[in-house]
């Protein structure tokens, strides 16, 4: 697998390969020594143009607990602010030498570009409001370890789905790996074509909880709204929104007990998702985060072909 640009990229059995491989990874959170020489001497750089929090530290972790060498490029701080364009950014990044670059971008459709200047490894970590594959993986390997196997389970994702890159990228992976999914939210927040895609869309939260689309729900995944994205009034007002969508103490009720609830923050707390819900024992929103680290190293092992297999890294860690 040369790059990493969306969640149609990879096959069921590459998914899932990346994801057992993600599994060994996490043993390595526990180690005293959190390092694997796996990628020494490998360099990457991770480009981002969006603030980010949990993608970019935890690419940066990934990166450095397999010895490579990784710097952080932000937008700000470089020479983008100047009036530099991404393609000659990422040509001078290259010609430094280095063996991949994680890449966020406002425009979707950057990674794909910018692979297509690029001799080296690109992955994607959010372009626009296209995709978000690592995230997807991510919420794969959160809901198969609370799950297991996640043929026949039914996922609904609530929110602002219009501008979610996660949304899309989700439903790729997830339907890939057999799940069932449901798009849930207000007729404004739903994009255009959604029709198309493999999946069930709703208006009707409740009804969706209760069980009346597609069956009853095994996890539920609530999106943050977009402010940043919005251009104009999606809602009447952010009260409406909560008590339409929302996931309350009484939706969260509604739930199966041992159904877990995802969000891949940052998390609007008391619009998109109460704090009762985020802070309950059903939330996986942390255990999101956890996963986040070792399934970006599953990807950077994948991708630059780190020498050895994953479990003896994972021993030697612990010697």
């Amino acid at each position: 697998m040369r790059h990493l640009l969306a969640a149609s990229d990879l096959t069921a059995e590459q998914a899932l390969a990346i994801l057992d491989t993600a599994r060994e990874m996490e043993a390595v959170q526990a180690r005293e020594v959190k390092k694997l020489p796996t990628l020494r001497g490998r360099t990457i750089v991770n480009l981002f143009f969006e603030d980010s929090t949990r993608t970019r530290s935890s690419f940066e972790i990934a990166g450095k607990w397999l010895s490579a060498d990784v710097v952080n490029v932000s937008g700000k701080g470089s020479s983008v602010s100047k009036g530099e364009s991404l393609r000659d950014t990422a040509l001078t990044v290259t010609a430094m030498g280095v063996d991949a670059i994680v890449v966020r971008h406002p425009a979707s459709g950057a990674a794909h570009r910018l692979a297509g200047w690029v001799d080296c490894h690109v992955i994607n970590a959010g372009d626009g409001t296209h995709e978000h594959p690592t995230q997807a993986l991510l919420d794969a390997y959160t809901l198969r370890e609370r799950l297991g196997s996640l043929a026949g389970r039914h996922v609904a994702i609530v929110g602002d789905i219009a501008h979610s890159r996660v949304a899309r990228s989700d439903v790729t992976l997830l339907t890939a790996l057999g799940a069932r999914v449901t798009l849930v939210g207000p007729p404004t927040l739903l994009p255009a074509g959604v029709g198309s895609w493999p999946c069930a869309t709703s208006w009707d939260f409740d009804r969706v909880l209760r069980g009346a689309v597609d069956g009853p729900v095994d996890a539920v995944m609530m999106l943050r709204i977009q402010r940043e994205r919005m251009g104009g009034g999606y809602f009447p007002t952010e009260r409406e929104y909560a008590a339409e969508y929302g996931l309350s103490p009484e939706r969260l009720a509604l739930l199966g007990e041992t159904a877990p609830v995802l969000h891949p923050g940052p998390m609007n707390r008391g619009l998109e998702i109460s704090s009762a819900a985020a802070d309950s024992p059903r939330s996986a929103v942390l255990r999101q985060v956890r996963s986040g680290v070792a399934v970006r190293m599953a990807v950077l092992y994948q991708i630059l072909g780190g020498a050895g297999a994953p479990e003896a890294g994972v021993e030697a860690a612990g010697q």
